[in-house]
C-alpha cells in the first residue's frame, strides 16, 4: 500500500448488527473505502473517478495510457496525489503534445452533458478501436489456471472487505508479478498496468487476470497498451468479444477450477 494511506485507509471499521438465524450479534466489520479521485493534467481537470484510495500513482499512469491520454510512459513527467475537501486530486505533468488535445476537447464540450464514459462525448470517443496487438507468445493452460488459483490469496483488501475487484499481471510461466485492487474493476486493471510499468515490466511478455466480467472497456484498455491475453473470472460481453477479435487480444472467460472458455484468438493458449 502506498500513496495516501496516511490520509485515507483503503478500508474503514464500522459497527454492524448481524442477524444470525434467530438473534442479532453486535460486531465490527471492515468495509472498503470509496472516494472521488480527480485526475488533473497540467492543471486541467479531466475526469473524476470513484476509486479505492491506494496505489494512486499506479492508477494515474495506467489510466492515462489505457484511455489514450498518453501514448508512452515517458510522456508523464511527474505525478502527485493530494487530499482535497471532497476527495483526492492527482496532479500530473505531461508532455505538451498530449495535453493540447485534452485542452481542445475540454473547450469543445464546455457546457454540454457527457455520456459518463470517462468524459466521452461521442460514440467514437467512447468506443475506441486500438490498433491490433503484437506478440507471438504462447501460454499454457496450466499457467493460466495456476495464476487464477494463486490470485485469491494475493487479494488482501478483498479478503478483509469482500467488496473490491482484483487485477494481476502474470509472467508467461504463470507467476503473478503484480496485483492491484479497487472498488472499480476498470481501476484495478489500470492500477495493475501502471504497477507493471513502474516496475519496468514488459506488457507484451505476459498476460492479465481480472476478477470480474470482461466488458468491452477491459478489452479496450488491454489492447491499447499491447496486452495480448486477458483472462476474466466471469463472462465477457458480446461487444468485448468482437473488440478482442478486431484487436488481436486473446480473450478468456469463466476461468474457474482449472477450466475456461477462449472467445477470441485461441492460438496463444496451448495445452
Amino acid at each position: 500500500m502506498n500513496d495516501l494511506a496516511k490520509f485515507l485507509a483503503p478500508h474503514q471499521q464500522v459497527p454492524v448488527r448481524r442477524w444470525a438465524r434467530d438473534h442479532f450479534i453486535e460486531r465490527d466489520e471492515r468495509i472498503a473505502e470509496e472516494v472521488p479521485v480527480a485526475l488533473v493534467y497540467n492543471g486541467l481537470a479531466h475526469v473524476v473517478m470513484m476509486a479505492s484510495p491506494c496505489d494512486l500513482e499506479d492508477f494515474a499512469l495506467g489510466f492515462s495510457l489505457t484511455e489514450g491520454v498518453l501514448q508512452a510512459q515517458s510522456e508523464m513527467y511527474g505525478v502527485a496525489a493530494t487530499p482535497v475537501a471532497e476527495g483526492i486530486q492527482i496532479a500530473m505533468d505531461i508532455d505538451l503534445l498530449r495535453y493540447l488535445p485534452l485542452e481542445d476537447q475540454r473547450r469543445n464540450i464546455a457546457g454540454r452533458t457527457g455520456c459518463g464514459l470517462c468524459g466521452a462525448e461521442t460514440f467514437a470517443q467512447a468506443i475506441r478501436h486500438p490498433k491490433p496487438v503484437e506478440g507471438t507468445f504462447r501460454v499454457t493452460s496450466q499457467a493460466i489456471s495456476r495464476a487464477f488459483d494463486a490470485l485469491a490469496s494475493r487479494q488482501t483488501l478483498n479478503t478483509q472487505t469482500g467488496a473490491v475487484h482484483g487485477a494481476a499481471w502474470v509472467t508467461l510461466d504463470g507467476a503473478i508479478a503484480q496485483v492491484r485492487e479497487d472498488v472499480g474493476r476498470h481501476n484495478a486493471l489500470d492500477k495493475a498496468i501502471g504497477a507493471t510499468l513502474n516496475a519496468q515490466g514488459d506488457l507484451r511478455q505476459g498476460f492479465a487476470l481480472i476478477t470480474s466480467r470482461a466488458s468491452f472497456e477491459m478489452v479496450q484498455k488491454a489492447a491499447t497498451v499491447g496486452i495480448g491475453l486477458l483472462a476474466a473470472i466471469s463472462a465477457p460481453t458480446a461487444l468485448a468479444v468482437r473488440l478482442a477479435k478486431e484487436t488481436g487480444v486473446t480473450l478468456i472467460g469463466f476461468s474457474r477450477d482449472g477450466c475456461f472458455n477462449v472467445y477470441a484468438h485461441p492460438h496463444r493458449v496451448v495445452a
